[in-house]
C-alpha cells in the first residue's frame, strides 16, 4: 500500500507540474505568431532591389517630391515658349498634390482628377498624367475597396474621354485598352496594399490579445495556487494546534495525580507537532522541483485515517473509523481530500464539543464514488451572529465541490453534528 499511494502521490505531482507545460505551449504559440507578423511585416516592407533598400532610407515625401520636380524639368525642356505656361501650370496642379497624398489621400485625389478635367479641357496632353494614376493607387491603399472602386471609376471615366480625343481615327481600341490595364493595375495593388495592412494589424492586435490572455491566465493561477495553500495550511496548522492545546491541557491536569499520563502526553504534543512541520514540508514541498522531502512522505489518505483516529483519541476525542470497500483505485489527490475532511470535521469537533464526546466516521469506497460521513455525539454551542466563519467549512465545500460532491454539514435529528459528502471519482483527475 505504501508503494501503490507513493505512485499515486508522484502522479498527482506531475499532474501539478503540467502547469508550466502548458504556459510553455501557450508561450511557443504566441511567439509562432508574432513570427509570422514580423514576416509578413518584413515582407511587406522588404525592398526588391539593392537600388530599393538604399531608398527605403529616404523618406517617402521625398520621392513624391521628385516626382514632381521631374514632371516639372520635363515641361521646361521639352515645351516651346508659348505653350510653357499653360504647360508648366498644369504640371504643377497635377503633380504638386502629390506632396499630401500620404495625410489626405482622397482630397489629393479629388484635386488631381479636377487638374486632369481641366487639362482634358484645354486640350494639353503631357506626361503628368501618370500623377492620376499614383493618385489612385493611394486612395485604394488608404481607403478599402469601396474608395478603389468609386476612384477606379472616376479615372476610367477620364481614360475613356483622353482617348477619344487623343487617339488616331481608327486605332480607339489598343490604347484604350493599355491605360485601361494600367489603370486596373494600380487600383489592385492600392488593394492589396491595404489588405496587407489589414492583415499584419489583425495579427498584431491577435498576439497582443494573446499575451493579455496568457498574463491573466498566470494571475488566475496564481489566485488558485495560492488559495490551495492557504486551504492546506488552514487544515494543518488548525488540527495539529488544536489537538497539540488538548493533550497540553491533559497534562497539565495530569501532573500531579499521573505524571505517567502527562509524560505521555507531552510526548504525543511533541510528536504532533513534528507531524505538523512533516506536513507542511510536504505541501509546499511540492512547489519545488526535486524537493525529496515530497518524495520520502507521500502525501496521507484513506489508510492514514487510523492513525488519525488514535491521535484524535489521544487527545480526549473517542474516535471511531470504519471503512467500506477496498480503496487501492482511489487516486491520491482523492484520499487527500477525504483524510483532510475528516481531519477538519474531528478538529471541529474536539474545539466545540465538551469532553466525553464521542466522534465516528465512516468511509464508503465504491468503483465511482468515496463517501464520507463524520459524526459525533457531542452538543455544539451556537456561534455568534458576527463571528466570521472562517475557512472551515467553506474550505471543505470547495474540496468536495472539487469532485462533484456537496457538502452537508449541521445538527442531527437525535443530537450531536454530522458531516455527509459524496465524491465523484469520475471528474476527479480533471477537477485536481
Amino acid at each position: 500500500m505504501t508503494e501503490a499511494a507513493a505512485a499515486e502521490s508522484g502522479r498527482a505531482h506531475r499532474v501539478r507540474d503540467r502547469g508550466p507545460e502548458r504556459d510553455r505551449e501557450r508561450e511557443q504559440r504566441r511567439e509562432r505568431d508574432r513570427g509570422v507578423v514580423r514576416w509578413w511585416a518584413g515582407a511587406a516592407a522588404r525592398p526588391v532591389t539593392a537600388a530599393g533598400r538604399r531608398g527605403s532610407r529616404v523618406p517617402p515625401a521625398a520621392w513624391d517630391a521628385l516626382l514632381s520636380a521631374l514632371l516639372l524639368v520635363n515641361v521646361l525642356t521639352t515645351h516651346p515658349p508659348h505653350e510653357l505656361p499653360t504647360a508648366l501650370a498644369l504640371t504643377a496642379a497635377l503633380s504638386l498634390p502629390l506632396l499630401w497624398r500620404r495625410r489626405a489621400p482622397l482630397p489629393v485625389f479629388g484635386a488631381v482628377a479636377a487638374a486632369a478635367l481641366v487639362q482634358w479641357l484645354a486640350g494639353v496632353q503631357l506626361p503628368a498624367d501618370v500623377a492620376v494614376l499614383v493618385a489612385l493607387y493611394t486612395a485604394a491603399a488608404h481607403s478599402g475597396r469601396r474608395g478603389a472602386l468609386a476612384a477606379g471609376a472616376v479615372v476610367e471615366a477620364g481614360v475613356l474621354l483622353a482617348c477619344l480625343r487623343w487617339t488616331p481615327e481608327g486605332a480607339f481600341l489598343t490604347p484604350f485598352v493599355a491605360v485601361t490595364a494600367t489603370t486596373v493595375a494600380a487600383a489592385v495593388l492600392g488593394m492589396n496594399v491595404h489588405t496587407t495592412r489589414a492583415y499584419l494589424a489583425a495579427m498584431e492586435e491577435r498576439a497582443t490579445r494573446l499575451e493579455r490572455e496568457q498574463e491573466q491566465q498566470a494571475r488566475l493561477a496564481v489566485a488558485e495556487e495560492r488559495t490551495r495553500i492557504t486551504r492546506e495550511m488552514h487544515d494543518i496548522v488548525t488540527h495539529n494546534l488544536s489537538v497539540m492545546v488538548a493533550l497540553t491541557d491533559a497534562a497539565v491536569y495530569a501532573q500531579h495525580r499521573s505524571p505517567e499520563r502527562a509524560t505521555a502526553a507531552m510526548l504525543q504534543t511533541s510528536e504532533t507537532g513534528r507531524q505538523a512541520l512533516t506536513d507542511m514540508r510536504r505541501s509546499l514541498g511540492v512547489l519545488r522541483t526535486g524537493e525529496p522531502d515530497a518524495e520520502r512522505h507521500p502525501l496521507p489518505g484513506i489508510a492514514q485515517l487510523g492513525a488519525l483516529a488514535e491521535q484524535m483519541c489521544a487527545a480526549g476525542l473517542a474516535t471511531a473509523l470504519a471503512v467500506d470497500g477496498g480503496h487501492a483505485h482511489v487516486p491520491a489527490t482523492a484520499q487527500l481530500t477525504v483524510y483532510r475532511l475528516v481531519q477538519e470535521a474531528l478538529t471541529n469537533t474536539l474545539k466545540h464539543t465538551p469532553a466525553g464526546t464521542r466522534a465516528e466516521v465512516r468511509i464508503g469506497c465504491s468503483a465511482g464514488a468515496v463517501t464520507v460521513d463524520v459524526t459525533d455525539s457531542g452538543p455544539r454551542p451556537p456561534l455568534p451572529a458576527a463571528a466570521p466563519s472562517g475557512h472551515g467549512i467553506p474550505g471543505m465545500r470547495e474540496r468536495a465541490a472539487a469532485y462533484g460532491g456537496t457538502l452537508r454539514a449541521g445538527p442531527l435529528p437525535d443530537g450531536g453534528w454530522g458531516v455527509h459528502t459524496r465524491l465523484l471519482l469520475g471528474g476527479g483527475a480533471v477537477a485536481a
